[in-house]
């Protein structure tokens, strides 16, 4: 089974009022590409991904009047997707939904959070000291994960959470102090969020429920320099010791030279690109023993991704993430027995 997490920049502006998609010359939410241009770069690098299912980050929006599922099932019926059916879990106020995009002759899905005494779910609250004042602050999150339940129609049923984590970028900051201060704030709000979903994965974990954790993090360790206030980052506290992610796991190394990425950023003030690792596909012990294969479908260090001028232009005009995909062999989740040979990638430096 091949799974995979991508984060569409402004999936939504492609979409009109009644989820009706925008075929035409108007500009999208990436800069100088068309909606048409867009639309059509989405469909044709969900096609090459070829993925049983996808967690579709900044999916298109739930509100009065529009639904992300008809939204999405509209997409994949214009663009001729196996991937035809969705489910998601919490909406929620930002026009940046979590979805999850399958195809319904390979497995079934069903949205299915979970809550426990001191770990609520993903739409409620979590109380926690966050600036260690012996006070109890709550914690929400902006864009709640989304908890499925999978059943392969061949292979064992897994549990998935597909995260978005909320940006620490200090949005409506006036002066230098200021975005200082917001910067720390919304540090101390992701680490409170990674922190809560942690402890759902330890249930899980503790349940040997086999587990999947994916979705744009927004954070890696050394991303910023107020880390250091708090020691770890929240791709640290989510990985912990148990979940296997290779492309996680390069960035604890002492020597971080060569780093896999999979986000790509334009810096208007230095009229430069700028490259990071937000992406992230984790895995159980369990599911470990399933010979996974990592890929990110990077357009510039995936060599078949560059070398392929069609998909590499598609890659840059669909959005400024790239799909991170996970091939797993869930026949070997069966067979306790068979030892594991290791996680492995494809493309990417580890």
């Amino acid at each position: 089974m091949r799974l995979s997490t991508y984060n569409i920049e402004w999936f939504a502006n492609l979409f009109d009022a009644r989820d009706r998609l925008f075929l035409d010359g108007r500009r999208s939410g990436r800069h100088g590409v068309s909606c048409a241009a867009q639309t059509e770069a989405i469909a044709t690098v969900l096609r090459r991904v070829d993925a049983d299912a996808i967690v579709v980050i900044e999916a298109p929006n739930t509100g009065r009047r529009q639904s992300t599922l008809r939204a999405l099932a509209e997409f994949a019926d214009w663009a001729g997707l196996r991937t035809r059916a969705a489910v998601m879990g919490f909406s929620n106020e930002t026009q940046q939904e979590i979805a999850f995009l399958f195809d319904p002759d390979v497995l079934s899905a069903t949205h299915a959070p979970v809550s426990s005494p001191g770990v609520p779910a993903f739409d409620g609250c979590f109380s926690i000291d966050l600036d260690v004042d012996a006070e109890a602050d709550s914690v929400r999150f902006s864009k709640p994960p989304m908890e499925i339940q999978v059943t392969p129609h061949s292979g064992p049923p897994f549990r998935l959470i597909g995260a978005h984590l909320k940006s620490k970028a200090p949005h409506g900051a006036r002066s230098p102090e200021e975005a200082r201060a917001l910067s720390i704030s919304n540090r101390r709000k992701q680490l409170a969020q990674a922190i809560w979903l942690r402890a759902r994965m330890t249930e899980h974990l503790n349940a040997a429920d086999p587990l999947v954790v994916m979705g744009d993090l927004n954070d890696g360790p050394g991303l910023d320099e107020y880390e250091a206030l708090f020691g770890r980052s929240s791709v640290e506290i989510i990985l912990g010791a148990e979940m296997a992610d290779p492309h996680a796991r390069c960035l604890l190394r002492p020597n971080r030279q060569g780093l896999p990425t999979s986000a790509r950023f334009y810096n208007q003030i230095e009229k430069r690109y700028f490259q990071a690792l937000l992406d992230y596909a984790m895995i159980s012990p369990d599911l470990a023993r399933c010979n996974p294969r990592w890929r990110i479908w990077h357009p510039f260090e995936d060599a078949e991704c560059y070398g392929d001028a069609e998909l590499r232009r598609a890659l840059l005009e669909a959005s400024d993430h790239f799909p991170v995909s996970l091939d797993l062999d869930l026949e070997l989740l069966r067979k306790p027995e068979v030892a594991s040979f290791g996680p492995q990638t494809d493309g990417d430096p580890l």
